[in-house]
């Protein structure tokens, strides 16, 4: 580690807490309950907010609940003890009295009366800090802050400073107050004064940044309000700029693998799918399908993030990027989180390309190809002939679930590898099938129907190509939604009931969604990733019923509001073939009701759906909620989704219903998403098991910053790949990326 040294001190950031200046007693306390073990953790533990002592008050204008400051002689002080009784033991008790020369004050000091006692003699002068209360008709202060003047006591700008002076407080724990925090921070920054800057001082310079410890004193002990705000800056910067480094650095490494260009060719498959499409591909379709066609024909493997909202056509601009693959002598996958949605594209895939997906059968295309379906539940005769398929190279495109990861399917030359839903997928099950490439790397292309933010896409993204479809195709149907408060106009659960049955009775179908399955068992969704029974976004409150499940809403729409209407059940415990053939039995008409579990959020396309119920809305996050809705309205016959929920107004998950009926643009509910939830930790801490590495920067607020901190982290890293000339920089790289945590984002 780069050392830094003052006299006999040495300063580094990971140097042990207990080692160091603190005593043992006061680092073991930071290490068991804060996990703070090393000087760099002590002093990036930041404040979580400033208090002020208060106003200069006179005695005679107190109120109760106001904190205030008061300048007073102790008139009389005197202590004594309460006995312990039932559930309390014995407690020493100090109490005074304080005037201003106009009136009195009663102070109360429990625990450690000696102390004050020998302090607040009477005839001595201080200044009190405390919120006023009242007990037994009298004003007083509960265990005050105070510090001892002299006979002349502060006077006008003295006291004022005094009173106004910023007090920081941290997030503590039982048995760890914000005061002990504070000192202990106290010691640790005057232990420090030279600890290694880890920005460059020319990077500094441009962006006008504190020194690190300049930074670090003004964040934990500022004078004023401007010298927080200073701090954040720079602290801002630490977080962004080291983060994009390591992005940036992948990058460059990624743009240096081997992998096979994959040109397509004239007159083949791509051509030929492409003039036999009932419809013209969307401007953003176009310009999306020649960024990937360009990055298809390098020597480098492709790493791109195609986001799109609902609706967007993205299965369409993947599966073009698929033929050029299969069409340059290779084969594609599609990765899927669920069977029902490697089932739906399969099917959509098969049927988009028709007699060109059919190779070897008596209608196929002279140039067709053969679109295999690899899921865990196959049978074995089925299961065994797209293993074949696969290995041997006569499909050029494979669809599947997780089954496609285990260690015996292989194929003859993997060419492109197409992750739908990627977020849904561990970094281990995404590399698996990365390393079933033979020649190099494969190109890989991640969905995700969840538009992201700018500030995500830089940081959570940032080591990939990101591109957008944002323009919908033309003649979707238009989204209304509405919110549907049982618990303030229970009658209008009634009037969504009698919607369906309006839309039922014109030959159209619907959706209700519920949060669980409701069989007794619950818990995954059959270990479907997409059927996970999804938990409330905050903590219910005690008593509360436990969400609606399908089984149950079914039993009851059955025996009532919807009992003459063809209705069944879809969860993710179902049988592979059962789910199929209702998914089949619904597209062909034959089923009016769908009652389900998210099982249905993505990849499912019914266009004759016209209307969704989502029960227990509250149950749901924003971006489920906008990717359930896009279920319905697929067609030309407007869609409407009706958000079923006991909330309360003006709670937070009314908000976010509230969000959601406002808008059906995902990239703007993706913002609202963000703002309204907690980030987390940009670099997978969830998955990787470390403490979150962003504790000043926010992705909302920050744009700006981190856009800058990735320009100037991509400039030096093409100077200087390995940081060889800035120790102080690497050794921050490697403080939040040890070798666990590279090797995370590298499989990202």
């Amino acid at each position: 580690m780069h050392e830094a040294r003052t006299g006999t001190t040495v300063s580094t950031w990971d140097e042990p807490l207990r080692k160091g200046p603190l005593g043992g007693r006061t680092a073991k306390a930071l290490a068991d309950k804060l996990d703070l073990h090393t000087l760099g953790d002590l002093l990036r533990y930041y404040p979580r907010r400033y208090d002020r002592r208060g106003e200069l008050t006179d005695l005679a204008l107190l109120r109760e609940g106001e904190d205030v400051t008061v300048q007073a002689k102790v008139l009389d002080a005197r202590r004594r003890t309460i006995p312990a009784r039932q559930g309390r033991r014995r407690m020493d008790m100090m109490e005074a009295t304080v005037t201003d020369g106009t009136a009195r004050l009663h102070l109360t000091f429990f625990n450690r009366g000696s102390h004050h006692q020998n302090t607040l003699v009477p005839g001595r002068l201080a200044m009190f800090s405390g919120r006023v209360s009242t007990f037994k008709g009298r004003r007083q202060l509960d265990h005050p802050e105070y510090v001892l003047l002299d006979d002349d006591g502060l006077e006008g700008e003295a006291a004022r400073a005094y009173a106004n002076e910023l007090i920081p407080v941290y997030p503590a724990v039982k048995g760890l107050d914000s005061a002990t925090i504070a000192r202990s921070v106290g010691v640790a920054l005057d232990y420090s004064v030279d600890i290694p800057d880890p920005l460059p001082p020319e990077l500094r310079a441009d962006q006008g940044l504190l020194g690190v410890h300049g930074a670090l004193r003004r964040i934990h002990r500022p004078a004023e309000w401007a010298e927080v705000g200073t701090a954040r800056r720079r602290l801002k910067w630490d977080e962004a700029f080291v983060l994009q480094l390591a992005l940036a650095q992948r990058r460059r490494q990624a743009g240096e693998l081997p992998a096979t260009p994959r040109p397509g060719a004239d007159g083949c498959l791509l051509d030929a799918f492409d003039s036999q499409l009932p419809f013209t591909l969307t401007e953003g379709q176009s310009e999306v399908g020649d960024r990937l066609a360009e990055r298809l024909d390098a020597t480098h493997p492709m790493h791109c993030l195609l986001q799109g909202d609902v609706g967007a056509g993205k299965t369409l601009v993947a599966l073009r990027a698929m033929l050029r693959v299969v069409d340059s002598g290779g084969q594609a996958v599609m990765l899927a989180p669920t069977e029902v949605l490697a089932q739906q594209h399969h099917r959509s895939i098969s049927a988009m390309l028709g007699a060109l997906g059919r190779a070897g059968q008596l209608d196929g295309a002279e140039n067709a190809t053969r679109i295999a379906l690899l899921t865990g539940s196959m049978n074995t005769a089925a299961r065994r002939e797209a293993l074949l398929e696969a290995a041997s190279g006569r499909a050029g495109i494979v669809v599947g679930t997780h089954a496609l990861l285990q260690e015996h399917v292989s194929f003859a030359d993997l060419g492109l590898v197409v992750v739908d839903e990627q977020h849904r997928f561990g970094v281990e099950q995404r590399d698996a099938l990365r390393e079933k490439a033979r020649n190099g790397r494969p190109h890989v292309l991640v969905m995700t129907a969840t538009p992201i933010p700018r500030t995500v896409a830089m940081t959570v993204y940032g080591d990939l190509d990101v591109v957008s479809l944002t323009q919908l195709p033309a003649g979707r149907a238009p989204i209304a939604t509405h919110i549907v408060p049982t618990s303030e106009k229970p009658h209008f659960l009634a009037r969504a009931w009698e919607r369906i049955r309006e839309e039922v009775g014109q030959g159209r179908q619907a959706f209700v969604v519920c949060p669980r399955i409701g069989d007794g068992t619950e818990g995954s969704g059959g270990g479907e990733a997409g059927d996970e029974v999804d938990a409330p976004p905050e903590e219910a409150p005690p008593g509360a019923r436990p969400p609606l499940a399908v089984l149950e809403v079914l039993a009851r729409l059955k025996e009532g509001p919807l009992a003459d209407v063809r209705v069944e059940a879809l969860h993710g415990r179902m049988a592979p073939d059962d789910k199929e053939a209702v998914m089949r039995r619904l597209s062909s008409g034959r089923t009016d009701v769908v009652v389900s579990t998210t099982v249905i959020e993505v990849g499912v396309d019914v266009p004759n759906a016209t209307v969704m119920a989502v029960m227990d809305a509250d149950r749901f996050g924003i971006s489920q909620l906008h990717q359930l809705r896009g279920r319905v309205g697929r067609g030309s016959l407007p869609g409407l989704c009706l958000l079923v929920t006991e909330s309360e107004e003006g709670t937070p998950a009314r908000e976010r219903l509230a969000a959601v009926a406002s808008t059906t643009d995902g990239f703007e509910l993706s913002r609202a998403d963000l703002e309204m939830r907690r980030e987390g930790d940009v670099l997978g801490d969830a998955q990787s098991g470390a403490r979150s590495s962003l504790r000043m920067l926010t992705l909302v607020r920050d744009e700006e910053l981190i856009g800058r901190a990735r320009e100037e982290a991509t400039r030096l890293v093409a100077r200087d790949p390995e940081l060889k000339g800035h120790p102080p920089l690497a050794d921050a790289l490697a403080a939040l990326l040890p070798e666990e945590r590279a090797e995370y984002l590298d499989k990202t």
